[in-house]
């Protein structure tokens, strides 16, 4: 199913004035920012009508709002990258968003990684999952360089490597050079 995505955010519930899912938004927003589809979607309380209570990018605080404003533009620089890989998954049926062993078949670490995806062949996202972390373990698969778009370290692949993920940027390695506009 190559559109795949979620509604980020979650559909029902989840309070604004909350320190928690206000960190949840954002970490969603880093995860939601590299699916074929991006939206944020839902329902939330307080109910003042039929429609719930504010639900835009502006009504989580002006903390997150900065946060959700550049994770948005940084989207907005990915795009030509996104279309190439919907254009390739029109094409052949590959889908954009995938398991790193579809690209990495002959690297045995990459089959167990349940955590990590590739966005096309050059975007190893690690989302972080976990509320209050503030770096997080990624495997790099065998087979190519990573590079960390944020610092500009580069990895080789085939092992993993701590990377730093602050709230409000997304964890994330570009494949063997490729320039894709990620840090703006």
């Amino acid at each position: 199913m190559p559109w795949w995505t979620t509604d980020v955010g979650g559909f029902f519930g989840g309070f604004a004035a909350d320190e928690g899912f206000r960190e949840l938004l954002v970490r969603w927003f880093e995860f939601g920012v590299f699916c074929p589809i991006f939206r944020l979607h839902g329902v939330r309380a307080p109910f003042a009508d039929d429609t719930g209570a504010p639900n835009e990018v502006w009504s989580f605080g002006e903390p997150v709002y900065r946060m959700l404003a550049s994770i948005l533009r940084l989207r907005e620089r990915l795009l030509p990258y996104v279309r190439e890989q919907v254009a390739v998954a029109a094409r052949t049926g590959l889908p954009p968003m995938r398991p790193l062993f579809v690209d990495f078949p002959t690297d045995d670490e990459a089959w167990g990684i349940e955590d990590e995806f590739l966005l096309g062949p050059d975007l190893l996202v690690a989302p972080v999952v976990e509320p209050g972390l503030r770096s997080r373990e990624v495997y790099l698969p065998r087979g190519a360089e990573w590079t960390d778009p944020w610092t500009g370290e580069r990895h080789p692949g085939g092992r993993a490597v701590t990377a730093e993920a602050p709230l409000g940027r997304p964890t994330v390695f570009i494949r063997d050079g490729r320039r894709l506009p990620i840090a703006g």
